[in-house]
């Protein structure tokens, strides 16, 4: 066979014009995204749901058990008691809360029940786009806690979305307070932390 005929029957490996565009054109896209800073799903890592679901589980749970013993062992018995656990510093009773977080705004009931229903939704809907595992801990807590005193509020007594939340946690010169209110301020505040430190929900770090 002559050099010319195997010439002609070897296919032409070289990529076509519409090809060669294509890659050039991914290769760019490439480019600008590592100058630009910017990571892809793969690079970040997995969602942090799971991490979110966890958190928000065991700060929930916690809550709920810890209420369930200060109604038996605190509010049921007549008369009531008060636990002192650092003298007068710090004790354990029980008192019925119808405000928001440490009995803000008791006139609010119903209010306060409609935004910490809100909060929950913002926070699910928020879960699907995390790929930072401290934004996941903070909103994990933030989720716990609502769930804590939403579930007070709808079946507590006097009645639907108007319970009393129980406290029981009272720190002397403080507002009583419970863990649900304990782990929505630290969920707040790392929130507030990774803003300063420019860390985004997605993993991503900004500087201004």
């Amino acid at each position: 066979m002559s050099e010319a005929e195997r010439i002609i029957e070897t296919p032409d490996e070289r990529p076509t014009a519409e090809e060669s565009d294509k890659s050039g054109e991914s290769v760019v896209d490439e480019v600008e995204s590592a100058e630009e800073g910017e990571e892809s799903p793969a690079d970040r890592g997995r969602r942090r749901i799971g991490v979110v679901a966890c958190v928000a589980a065991f700060a929930y749970a916690l809550d709920l058990i810890t209420k369930i013993l200060a109604v038996e062992y605190l509010e049921n018995p007549t008369p009531p008691r008060t636990i002192e656990v650092i003298g007068e510093w710090l004790r354990f009773e029980a008192v019925r809360n119808a405000g928001a977080a440490f009995g803000i705004g008791s006139a609010f009931t119903i209010v306060f029940t409609c935004i910490a229903a809100a909060v929950i939704v913002v926070i699910i809907r928020l879960a699907r786009r995390l790929y930072s595992t401290p934004w996941a801990i903070a909103l994990g807590l933030l989720l716990g806690g609502a769930l804590g005193n939403l579930t007070d509020r709808i079946f507590r007594s006097p009645g639907a979305l108007q319970g009393h939340v129980v406290d029981f946690i009272a720190p002397q010169n403080f507002a009583v307070f419970n863990l649900a209110d304990s782990a929505i301020v630290c969920g707040g505040f790392l929130i507030v932390l990774l803003s300063f430190r420019g860390l985004d929900p997605d993993g991503s770090v900004h500087r201004d």
